[in-house]
């Protein structure tokens, strides 16, 4: 399948997260099947799915504000802490609260 037949919130999905949908829906949605599939636990399969479906929502976020979009990905991703990715849109909604004011 070519890269432009994909919508938008696929596109920006990585490989994993694209074969854990596959396998999702080839159980039928079914969390219990997904967690003897790879192997874990029913509530982590259910996180891992909630994360998902973060990410596909950011994608909406990314249209509004990119530099927000891109700091709650770094969080879900767990490359940055979610404390200073809260400082980090904090400011920089004040920041830009403040330019518009002048």
């Amino acid at each position: 399948m070519a890269l432009e037949l994909l919508p938008e919130w696929m596109a920006g999905l990585e490989e994993e997260d694209v074969a854990f949908i596959k396998r999702f829906i080839l159980a039928s949605g079914s969390l219990k099947e997904m967690a003897g599939q790879y192997g874990v636990t029913y509530p982590t399969v259910r996180l891992r799915l909630d994360r998902l479906i973060q990410k596909i929502r950011l994608t909406e976020d990314t249209a509004a504000d990119p530099y927000i979009a891109t700091i709650k990905r770094l969080a879900m991703n767990e490359k940055l802490d979610l404390d200073t990715a809260k400082v980090l849109i904090a400011e920089y909604k004040k920041t830009r609260k403040e330019k518009e004011e002048l």
